[in-house]
């Protein structure tokens, strides 16, 4: 049994588009140092070659990131970032001028610069306003959709600071205060993200998972990002590079649990596993119709 799926509205510049199926975000890393190695492009042809893939295969949104924020990775500094975002952007703008775009970032001077001049249409911040005190009034006077991901402390930090009470509720507790503030200050999308694998254990992670569908309360888009991370090759005792299977097994899970875009590296996977699931949705609605006429 899968849950209703409410449609939501978000609006990209001035452009009112409707969520009324699962979204997939394929993952493009223009940083040497992200987790898994495939996800990376160095030059232009390779960029080239990734955008016009994912657009194949079926993406929704593409996102950039050009600051790793693997466990312990060392962080570039601002001008970097926005030299490789620039760089990145251009191009995906030369190849693909419609596509929706999200920039991965939890600066606001970079999330400002890829917004007003370089086309970036939503802002997606791991810190959820947290590293950089000017995100949320920045997000609001850009008027984009905001992602808001929990996490505690940094990339360097996160992994120590995994003491909960509760994670589900705990999680959920912190996104209300956040959505709300950001709400009070005028921003009309903000996209919820409970932070798979930041700050959480292995174990608090399917926790999370298990109570996915409390963050519907939030009356937000869910996404969910768990993409070939340490909560799936780790119990299965596998390589990054084996994760796909797992990463389609939790991803499915997720969609039964409500999720309205799958952040991923690997879009064809994760299409198909929104094409299926909105079949057994599809005929749980027409199920239920026929027991009410």
């Amino acid at each position: 049994m899968t849950l209703p799926f409410k449609t939501y509205s978000v609006n990209l510049h001035g452009r009112l588009v409707t969520i009324d199926r699962p979204w997939v975000m394929g993952i493009i890393n223009v940083t040497p140092d992200s987790f898994y190695g495939a996800s990376r492009v160095a030059d232009k042809a390779a960029l080239v070659a990734r955008v016009r893939q994912m657009i194949a295969e079926g993406a929704d949104i593409l996102d950039l990131g050009a600051c790793s924020t693997r466990p312990g990775s060392e962080q570039v500094d601002s001008q970097e970032e926005m030299r490789r975002l620039q760089w990145a952007l251009s191009v995906v703008r030369e190849v693909a001028p419609q596509m929706v775009v999200s920039v991965d970032t939890y600066r606001a001077v970079v999330a400002s610069r890829c917004v007003m001049e370089w086309g970036a249409d939503i802002i997606n911040d791991i810190s959820g306003g947290m590293l950089d005190d000017d995100m949320f009034n920045t997000v609001a006077k850009l008027r984009v959709p905001y992602v808001l991901m929990h996490m505690r402390g940094n990339p360097q930090t996160m992994s120590a600071m995994t003491d909960y009470n509760h994670v589900t509720a705990d999680v959920l507790e912190w996104m209300a205060r956040r959505v709300d503030e950001l709400r009070q200050k005028g921003v009309a999308d903000v996209i919820i993200d409970p932070g798979f694998g930041f700050a959480k254990t292995v174990e608090q992670n399917y926790e999370l998972l298990a109570g996915l569908s409390a963050f519907h309360v939030l009356e937000a888009p869910l996404l969910v990002g768990v993409s070939r991370k340490r909560m799936i090759y780790t119990p299965l005792q596998c390589t990054v590079e084996e994760a796909l299977n797992g990463t389609t097994v939790i991803n499915t899970i997720a969609l039964q649990q409500g999720a309205y875009i799958l952040r991923v590296h690997d879009v064809k996977a994760a299409v198909e596993a929104v094409k299926l699931m909105t079949m057994l949705r599809d005929n749980d609605n027409n199920k239920n119709q026929t027991l009410t006429q």
